[in-house]
């Protein structure tokens, strides 16, 4: 398995204003990334619009990844599904692909109970020989997979690490303390991903990377490297864009803020629509930041 560490950005889907895929921008994207010193990509993920996309648009959008990134930086591929049998059927096409791991996100919508969760990820690290990372998001999912399920989990030989995106520090350190360094933890909470990363975890899964790749990777290399003050430093710098990436659904905010910096086509499924005015100029006043931070490697 390929090292999976750092900042690893949960990639948006670029689209075109008809809402087809724009691959020529998610290939810039990439591009942009792997420059700004990003560590690994996750493509097709929530943040990917994983639930609008059909089954062929997700298998395309992980080919056409896999073929730019062309094992420049880790691919993860995210494959899961409300539905179990949906989700192993897509990891075992990510499998053929070649990515170097598939990201399970938990069911949504079925509110399964913790036998149910530990039943459907088994059954997809059954059906696969990738790496399995689960990602528990119960704030979009309502089925919160607990410490003790993924203690469970951790025990099978292809589960091999969690986005933990509760953003519950507390919690977050116990299940680093309880399920041990064989079994990696990545945020998936960007306000608190040093925090976490300061505690022992493995890196951040993050939605600002999106608009922030430099800046999130120097911080998950300070908390991970142990340099507290230099990761606390960047991170107080970024948190008001972590706040107004969230003023809305994601990815509603980070889309918009990425066309208004020419990055991408302005292009959401429905239902998501464009922000409100109150949240664009919200988000408007994150550009100037960007092109302190960002710009010039945009440029270069």
């Amino acid at each position: 398995m390929k090292k999976i560490t750092g900042s690893i950005v949960a990639i948006v889907t670029p689209m075109h204003k008809d809402c087809s895929l724009d691959t020529t921008a998610l290939n810039k994207l990439i591009e942009w990334h792997i420059k700004a010193g990003t560590d690994g990509i996750v493509v097709v993920g929530t943040t990917g619009e994983s639930p609008t996309v059909d089954f062929a648009e997700h298998i395309e959008l992980i080919k056409v990844s896999s073929e730019i990134i062309d094992g420049r930086v880790a691919v993860l591929a995210g494959t899961g599904a409300n539905s179990t049998e949906e989700a192993i059927s897509l990891t075992k096409e990510a499998e053929l692909i070649g990515v170097d791991a598939c990201l399970q996100v938990t069911p949504y919508y079925n509110k399964p109970s913790q036998r149910g969760l530990v039943e459907h990820f088994s059954k997809i690290a059954n059906a696969t020989r990738l790496p399995v990372i689960l990602y528990n998001v119960p704030g979009r999912t309502v089925a919160d997979l607990t410490n003790e399920s993924v203690k469970e989990l951790s025990k099978h030989k292809n589960i091999v690490g969690i986005k933990d995106a509760t953003g519950d520090l507390n919690r977050g350190q116990w299940l680093i303390k309880e399920v041990g360094d064989a079994f990696k933890v990545y945020s998936g909470d960007d306000p608190t991903a040093a925090a976490l990363m300061f505690c022992g975890a493995n890196g951040n899964i993050s939605v600002t990377a999106n608009v922030f790749p430099r800046t999130m990777s120097m911080i998950c290399k300070a908390a991970i490297g142990g340099n507290v003050q230099e990761a606390n430093r960047l991170n107080k710098i970024l948190l008001p864009v972590h706040r107004a990436l969230f003023l809305e659904s994601n990815p509603v905010p980070v889309k918009w803020l990425l066309h208004k910096i020419g990055l991408i086509n302005w292009g959401i499924r429905s239902p998501l629509c464009e922000p409100s005015t109150e949240t664009q100029n919200v988000l408007k006043k994150m550009l100037p930041l960007f092109e302190e931070l960002e710009s010039d490697h945009m440029r270069n």
